[in-house]
């Protein structure tokens, strides 16, 4: 879970995003999504789709599959 995290706060920084630009896309509080870059909270599926398509990256590598962050690899 702290792999994601870690993931999820790189490449919203990488993106030049805020936490609450990416909580507004998920329609949830900025608070939740600190959660899950705080690797309290996990995303549900379909929450876990919708941030790899915001940070244009793949989910296989949030979820640590890969080290490859390319959607198309």
């Amino acid at each position: 879970m702290l792999i994601l995290a870690e993931r999820l706060r790189e490449q919203r920084r990488l993106k030049s995003k805020t936490q609450n630009d990416l909580a507004k896309t998920l329609k949830i509080s900025r608070a939740a999504y600190g959660e899950y870059e705080l690797g309290n909270h996990l995303p549900t599926v379909d929450k876990l789709v919708a941030l790899a398509a915001a940070l244009d990256v793949s989910i296989d590598y949030l979820l640590e599959r890969t080290d490859n962050p390319d959607v198309n690899r």
